[in-house]
């Protein structure tokens, strides 16, 4: 399974995972090596606030900040879709870039190149030393699948869970019609 894992693929929690950091959650892989460990990015645990609030003197742009993992809550990241636009930024899946030049950035959002639904925003990450996310596959924790940019930049942070392991098929259908509250089951 670990030689599965790979940029660009799609970690969807399993849904009896009891880290309230990960649970329900939709990561996307955004760096892995066998040596160094692996990167990604919640995708669907939003904060109430938007980057603008956040960063002072940050252009001003309607966009919402997710948290992206619990390592490094003090950095910022961005995935976006505009990867030809921004130097230095790497492509993850077609259609989903991350990173770039930050001064860049901010001059393609106050010149209106860059707009809300090319971008989004990350408190911290979820980092894994090497082997780490291998031996959480091997144990279940995670369904693996592969990235889309739709699941970064259309489907509702509310529905992406759900949406990852019905669109995976077979058994993980019936898994992501499953209610959160296990009373309901």
């Amino acid at each position: 399974m670990s030689s599965s894992l790979a940029v660009g693929k799609v970690l969807t929690a399993q849904p009896f995972m009891l880290d309230k950091n990960f649970k329900r959650s939709v990561i996307m892989i955004t760096d892995h090596d066998s040596d160094d460990g692996s990167i990604g990015f919640i995708l669907n645990k939003r904060f109430n606030m938007n980057i603008s609030e956040l960063i002072s003197g940050f252009p001003e742009i309607d966009v919402p900040v997710y948290f992206g993992g619990p390592v490094a809550t003090d950095t910022i990241h961005y995935m976006h879709n505009v990867g030809e636009m921004l130097d230095e930024s790497r492509q993850v899946v077609e259609g989903v870039s991350w990173g770039g030049d930050y001064e860049k950035l901010k001059f393609l959002i106050e010149n209106k190149l860059v707009q809300p639904h090319n971008i989004k925003f990350f408190i911290g990450y979820s980092g894994w030393s090497p082997g780490q996310l291998a031996d959480e596959m091997k144990e279940g924790s995670w369904v693996l699948s592969e990235g889309h940019a739709n699941y970064v930049f259309k489907i509702k942070e509310d529905d992406l869970w759900k949406e990852t392991l019905i669109n995976k098929g077979n058994n993980y259908s019936i898994i992501g019609q499953m209610p959160e509250a296990n009373n309901l089951n």
